[in-house]
């Protein structure tokens, strides 16, 4: 019992890195993360658009579409939380068919979404809007516009050449950059992705594929993961985004190859507390890393399933 005028010690919790209590009682953990969506995949042969990236979301360096950061989520611990991975859009699969947008990728109610697809020989086809839009047709269709982007998430694609003899289409559109336009025989440049550094290292995302060409110069392939558009006259195929960066695929060219490249999957990224475990549920592709600078990171490549904490 404290007699009247005795002082009383109060224990106080212990603080966390994150300056938040820990201690047992406390019932939230505090997630940090990056959600990149598929990117989309490149339209067929001569008047073909490239795929733009997958939309991204990140509460970490930077996210898509020149947006402000997002904000962490406060999730309960021992409960399960929705993860999904999307794949990359499939690759125009004929001369007169476009490519497939990207899949969205989920973290509990973050939704990025899925990369524009290419346009396709077909002239009555639109470049895809997405996350990032598809680069525009080849001069010589009737719809050389490019596809838009979502708000915070991707830029447009580029547009086409005007000139029907040119047939060079525009690059798709980046997380980080517009894609560039058709100029004469040159393809434009896939816009650019988006740094981050969840991982505790500097990674790029979200890339859009280069414009394809005939007879010219095919545009670069944007940073992070952006495939490239073919060049018909020398029989160079497109080239597919990379795996789990969420970059887009490259439209394909006449007498090259008729069919278009895959977009890249994307991936989640999540960061939290080093004191907490993530439980990776089935049907999920992933790891946790070790604790380093306050925190574990949980990268998730594929499929869809659940996530906790304890």
């Amino acid at each position: 019992m404290a007699f009247y005028g005795q002082r009383t010690m109060v224990q106080q919790p212990s603080v966390s890195s994150w300056g938040k209590p820990a201690t047992a009682t406390s019932n939230t953990v505090t997630v940090d993360y990056l959600v990149v969506a598929g990117g989309g995949g490149g339209g067929g042969n001569y008047y073909a658009g490239s795929g733009g990236g997958g939309g991204l979301r990140s509460t970490v360096t930077a996210t898509g579409g020149g947006g402000t950061l997002e904000t962490s989520l406060s999730l309960l611990l021992n409960t399960n939380y929705l993860v999904s991975v999307g794949a990359g859009g499939a690759g125009a699969t004929g001369t007169a068919q476009p490519g497939v947008n990207g899949s969205n990728s989920i973290f509990a109610n973050i939704v990025s979404i899925g990369g524009g697809a290419g346009k396709s020989a077909n002239t009555a086809v639109a470049a895809g809007t997405g996350g990032s839009g598809a680069g525009g047709g080849a001069g010589g269709a009737t719809n050389t516009a490019a596809g838009a982007g979502t708000a915070n998430q991707g830029y447009a694609g580029g547009t086409g050449s005007g000139n029907g003899a040119d047939f060079a289409s525009g690059g798709g559109g980046g997380a980080g950059g517009v894609g560039g336009n058709a100029s004469g025989t040159t393809g434009g440049a896939g816009g650019a992705g988006v740094a981050v550094s969840i991982t505790g290292s500097s990674v790029t995302y979200g890339g859009g594929a280069g414009g394809q060409t005939y007879y010219g110069t095919r545009g670069a392939a944007g940073s992070g993961g952006g495939g490239q558009g073919a060049k018909g006259e020398t029989n160079v195929v497109a080239i597919a985004g990379t795996a789990n960066t969420g970059g887009g695929g490259g439209g394909g060219s006449h007498d090259s190859t008729p069919l278009g490249a895959a977009g890249g999957s994307g991936v989640v990224i999540l960061r939290y507390a080093d004191t907490l475990t993530i439980t990776i549920g089935a049907g999920l592709t992933g790891t946790e890393s070790s604790a380093s600078g306050g925190y574990k990171r949980a990268t998730i490549t594929a499929g869809t399933g659940n996530v906790s904490w304890a």
